[in-house]
């Protein structure tokens, strides 16, 4: 019996009920932990619009084979499994394969049956018991109580819930446990996903996210979700759909430049539609045509189909629809117009029928390429190609039938208040749209306002009659009306009208806030209308695709308006907003929603304090999306780090925290520390400019050595000295995860940087050790050398204004030039001459690690350039020479051109604030003729004159590896700058110039 009915199966897949073209790159599904908000609540492409198509956070990816077995050890498998995706995703395509597999053993082999039905199928039947249902749709199976008993292990497939007419009431459904009793058909599906009715048979359920929330959450064992298609799976999906490279690079890039389509192309079966349209355009020689919205999409799409379904031996015209064919396209506008009304997205023979529409699709017809027929066991159902072509389609019909029509056509019955013109209709429409909370007529509403665009009814002209100009001004100036409405938050609905601007190319207003929020200029500008507006632009702008920076642009009342669409930000920078405590509840309530995608926050100098930071700590508890939070220059205080320390310990999602000056103190500090004792995802930490003191630093320093998974500290201006600095080093000596430390501006003279270079010792972790700005002397210059002998994990060192003159930097230059780990030396403002220049000249000749080495505002001289010179003409792994303000003049610049005549590895050369003068520019400039290495080159205030400049702007003609060049203070004047400029730009239009 499984052999005869894994044959009967493979058949039945082999003439699959939806046989759309829907690509998958994966079969893959997404374990979540149920519907968010928005699925429960709105229709396919708002939730689709409002999350740009990004996965949800913090989920795995599940294979088909995993999807009735266990995850965990001691689990059991899911009896109730659900599967939510958008419509057109590929519910169905999965189903198939997942059929497919296990007919052919590569899948749950454990499960002995499979029976899939279908909710279309199930809306033919009206009362029935669970052994006929088996027995009607599987006629092959000669003991269906044997399947249905927990002899054997059976799965049922019950695909397309949101297809279902009945209703599932699962409050009142009466209880049945007898598989031979009769009772209505949606109390048998009730039953059976309650478990009264077959407990011991596992269940999988598709359904679009909407629907599938009538199902209570305490009765599914396990929900998954079918992902869309990233961009990067939409320019794989085109390169293998289309041959023709040229045209599949074409579309590509002009889906790149219109983000409105992009979004949607989520969906596969949606992006295969975009795919064929654009590709037939293309082949028709109508580039310039190719859309820019999904009306003028759908228009061309129509288009095709009905040229494909011209009778043969008459030449298609491209212009206006045949005869035939207008009619057929007035008809399905009525049947996809009545199925909106009445969420019907299948329909049956009858249907058809009553919209008088030929059952008889021929392969090449128009119906044929817009309605899908549907072939089962027990009927014939027929649904259109995609949930939008039917919104299209019926927007199409209330656009036709408005201008005739004398009574609203969303009654029931004919009996309506009269409303004469279309203009009343579209008015009707749009009112019915802002009003349904579930959001269903938005997208009829989007097609509707595109319709009354000229360029986009032009493939359908013929049908939709001429397009009065005064009708699009009328309805765009009543769109604005009501965006100036009083919009309390920025909902779906509101969103929606500007949806409806962009179909019907309006887009003024929208373009003034996209250059507002491009330029960052939306200070005291955004009224309601703008915070509408901007709502639609955090979904589909490319300026907020990766970040949505509204620094110095809100206020309580605009985060409030804008609460629901912020949601869905993927960066969220607030900085310099003056927030206070009450936005912090605002942004807290944000940051504990289910929907929240939010994964990094800037909320830099504001006003919170202790008390905002309550709301915000509240809202880290229960976060599962925020990666990042920088909090820099606000006032926490003490108080506001001792409840924000609270959330850390329960939070295992942030990885970045930055509490930069803000008066955290020692209480603070010991606050922090007890996080880093037992947080275990917190891998980045900036407390610099908080005043925490040696004590806070020894506290701090305990808990790092027990802490594994902090890799970057930033401890700077916090008044450690070397009491704190010498607890830090005692934590090194323990600490290997630590990779950089900041230790900037903390007062550490030789005795704490001799703790440190004993840790250094140690220590195998460490890449990065910042200790600028300190009082570090040659003693403390010596004990680093000695650890840099040993230590060759340390890259990055710098030694910044400190006191360790040439003696202290001969002593490091001796560990240089054995040392194999660093690769960055800063040096800067170290009271540095001549002797310890020839010093790291002599390591150079050595070294093979070194890549930046950082000399400014040393009085090295012409002598001391001289020998870094001639070091350069040997070593080969300096790529950056800080020189800046080093008293070299023109010798010391002949020098080093002469070195780069040979050398070919530096690619950074910093000259500024010297004494070239017009002989070193002319010998730099010989030198960038032949040298291709050389990618920056700064000779600013260096009395090169006009004579110089032009000896460099000469060399840039043939040198094109030069991508930066800085001219400034040069005494070239206002006249003489744009003059070379201009030849520097016309040689070497891909180098910047700073002149």
């Amino acid at each position: 019996m499984v052999k005869d009915h894994k044959e009967e199966l493979l058949q039945r897949c082999e003439h699959p009920r939806d046989s759309s073209h829907k690509p998958i790159i994966s079969t893959n599904l997404l374990l979540v932990d149920g519907l968010s908000d928005l699925q429960q609540k709105e229709h396919d492409l708002t939730q689709v619009g409002a999350t740009r198509g990004r996965r949800r956070d913090h989920v795995r990816e599940l294979g088909l084979n995993r999807l009735m077995e266990t995850l965990t050890r001691g689990s059991l498998p899911p009896r109730v499994s659900l599967t939510i995706g958008v419509g057109g995703i590929g519910k169905t395509t999965r189903v198939q394969c997942f059929i497919r597999q296990w007919i052919q053993g590569a899948i749950c082999p454990d499960v002995s049956f499979v029976l899939p039905f279908t909710f279309s199928q199930l809306n033919v039947l009206e009362k029935l018991s669970v052994e006929r249902l088996v027995k009607m749709v599987f006629p092959h199976l000669s003991d269906p109580n044997l399947i249905l008993s927990s002899s054997c292990r059976t799965l049922l497939i019950f695909d397309g819930l949101d297809e279902f007419r009945c209703t599932l009431n699962f409050s009142h459904a009466a209880p049945c446990d007898d598989i031979k009793k009769e009772v209505p058909i949606e109390d048998l599906v009730t039953n059976i996903i309650r478990g009264n009715l077959l407990p011991g048979v596992a269940l999988w359920v598709t359904s679009r996210p909407r629907v599938a929330s009538l199902i209570p959450g305490g009765l599914v064992d396990r929900v998954t979700e079918v992902p869309g298609f990233s961009p990067k799976d939409v320019h794989v999906f085109l390169n293998h759909h289309i041959p023709e490279m040229d045209f599949a690079h074409k579309i590509w890039a002009h889906l790149q430049s219109h983000k409105n389509l992009m979004v949607f192309c989520y969906t596969p079966s949606f992006c295969c539609i975009v795919a064929d349209t654009m590709k037939y355009l293309l082949q028709s020689g109508e580039e310039e045509q190719l859309p820019k919205t999904c009306t003028e999409l759908y228009a061309h799409f129509c288009g095709m189909k009905a040229e494909s379904g011209e009778p043969r031996g008459r030449e298609p015209v491209k212009e206006t629809l045949y005869g035939s064919n207008r009619k057929l396209l007035g008809n399905l506008g009525r049947l996809a117009f009545n199925g909106v009304l009445k969420y019907n997205y299948t329909f049956s023979e009858q249907d058809l029928r009553a919209c008088g529409i030929d059952l008889v699709l021929s392969p090449n017809s128009l119906a044929a390429g817009l309605l899908i027929r549907d072939e089962t066991f027990l009927c014939t159902t027929y649904h259109f190609t995609h949930l939008t072509l039917q919104e299209f389609l019926a927007a199409m019909f209330y656009c036709m039938s408005s201008k005739r029509a004398i009574f609203d056509l969303f009654s029931e019955s004919t009996m309506s208040w009269p409303k004469i013109g279309f203009l009343n209709h579209f008015k009707s429409a749009i009112q019915r749209s802002q009003q349904a909370a579930d959001g269903h007529l938005d997208v009829f509403a989007r097609f509707l306002s595109g319709l009354l665009c000229p360029l986009t009814v032009k493939p359908l002209a013929g049908l939709l009659g001429k397009v009065d100009g005064s009708q699009r001004a009328w309805a765009a100036s009543f769109i604005h009306s009501l965006l100036d409405g009083s919009h309390v938050v920025v909902s779906h609905r509101a969103v929606n009208l500007v949806y409806c601007l962009q179909e019907m190319q309006h887009t003024d207003l929208l373009r003034t806030v996209e250059d507002d929020l491009r330029l960052g200029s939306l200070t005291g500008k955004l009224t309601q209308a703008h915070c509408v507006v901007l709502g639609y632009l955090l979904q589909v702008s490319p300026e907020c695709s990766e970040q949505t920076n509204l620094k110095a642009s809100l206020n309580y009342a605009t985060v409030k308006c804008l609460l629901p669409q912020l949601l869905y930000c993927n960066h969220l920078r607030l900085e310099s907003n003056h927030f206070k405590d009450d936005v912090m509840e605002l942004l807290g309530s944000l940051l504990s929603a289910k929907d929240c995608h939010i994964q990094k926050i800037s909320l830099a100098d504001n006003d919170v304090s202790s008390k905002g930071v309550r709301a915000l700590s509240r809202a880290l508890m229960v976060n599962r999306t925020l990666t990042s939070l920088n909090l820099r220059n606000n006032k926490i205080g003490a108080k506001g780090t001792k409840v924000l320390a609270e959330a850390l310990k329960m939070n295992q999602v942030l990885l970045s925290v930055n509490l930069q000056n803000n008066a955290i103190e020692e209480e603070g500090a010991w606050a922090l520390a007890e996080v880093l004792e037992c947080n275990c995802k917190l891998a980045s930490l900036n407390i610099r400019k908080n005043g925490i003191g040696a004590n806070g630093a020894k506290r701090i320093a305990d808990a790092l050595k027990a802490n594994r998974t902090l890799t970057k500290f930033i401890l700077c201006s916090n008044q450690l000295g070397d009491k704190g600095t010498i607890s830090m080093a005692e934590a090194l000596t323990v600490n290997h995860t630590l990779l950089s430390l900041q230790l900037q501006s903390n007062s550490i003279s030789n005795k704490g940087m001799t703790a440190l270079t004993k840790a250094l010792r140690l220590n195998q972790g460490l890449i990065s050790l910042n200790l600028r700005e300190n009082s570090i002397g040659i003693e403390g210059a010596k004990s680093m050398a000695r650890a840099l002998h040993e230590n060759n994990t340390l890259q990055d060192l710098d030694l910044t204004a400190n006191l360790l003159h040439d003696e202290g930097v001969r002593a490091i230059a001796s560990a240089v030039k054995v040392n194999q780990g660093l690769a960055s030396l800063h040096l800067q403002w170290n009271f540095i001459k001549c002797s310890a220049s020839k010093a790291l000249s002599h390591a150079l000749l050595n070294n093979t690690t070194l890549q930046l080495l950082d000399l400014q505002e040393n009085a090295i001289g012409n002598e001391g350039v001289i020998c870094l010179a001639e070091a350069l003409k040997t070593n080969t792994s300096l790529r950056t020479l800080c020189l800046q303000s080093v008293s070299v003049g023109s010798s010391g610049a002949i020098a080093m051109a002469e070195a780069l005549m040979t050398n070919q590895s530096l690619q950074s050369l910093d000259l500024r604030g010297n004494s070239v003068g017009m002989k070193g520019a002319k010998a730099l400039a010989n030198t960038l003729k032949s040298n291709r290495s050389l990618k920056s080159l700064n000779l600013q205030e260096n009395l090169l004159g006009m004579d110089g400049a032009i000896f460099i702007a000469t060399a840039l003609k043939g040198n094109h590896q030069v991508t930066y060049i800085n001219l400034q203070g040069n005494g070239l004047g206002e006249s003489g700058a744009k003059v070379i400029a201009d030849a520097i730009r016309a040689d070497a239009p891909a180098c910047v110039v700073d002149i």
